[in-house]
């Protein structure tokens, strides 16, 4: 099991790289969208924290009161913790508003190696982001989660 530091760590993760193709013909911002999560996947796989990062708008807040330099710190303590990172995501629903600003439900499986007893940490969420388009580029303002069958906060 995860402590609540690395689920929060690993739902971080998850939640900046957690948008992937539905199989239907995307609209230019879900097309921008699915590219945006292309890369987050990447990054998060690759432990690259500043691309992350520059995901996340500067104006970040969640329901659980954490911050984009919150976000930050989470994300340099769990990479710390993993030798590898892996991601699978599901999205449920995708809801553009006005080609500015998107919901996103999805679930993910996570998976990562490390130093424990089993040398491995997994777990599922559900969760439900807000991004909103900055200039040319789309940015995560906040996320809600949870445990997969769970309550989301």
């Amino acid at each position: 099991m995860m402590n609540g530091l690395t689920r929060t760590l690993c739902t971080v993760v998850v939640t900046l790289a957690a948008l992937v193709a539905c199989g239907e013909p995307a609209s230019e911002p879900e097309a921008e969208l699915r590219a945006w999560v292309a890369t987050g996947i990447e990054s998060a796989e690759n432990k690259q924290r500043r691309d992350l990062m520059s995901m996340v708008s500067p104006a970040y807040a969640d329901a659980r009161g954490k911050e984009k330099g919150d976000i930050e710190n989470m994300l340099r303590v769990y990479f710390l913790r993993q030798h590898s990172i892996a991601l699978l995501p599901k999205i449920n629903e995708i809801t553009i508003y006005d080609d500015t600003a998107a919901s996103v439900d999805l679930t993910v499986g996570l998976a990562g190696t490390n130093d424990g007893v089993l040398g491995f940490s997994a777990d599922a969420y559900r969760f439900e982001l807000e991004l909103e388009k900055d200039g040319d580029e789309w940015v995560l303002i906040s996320a809600r989660w949870g445990e997969l069958g769970g309550e989301i906060k």
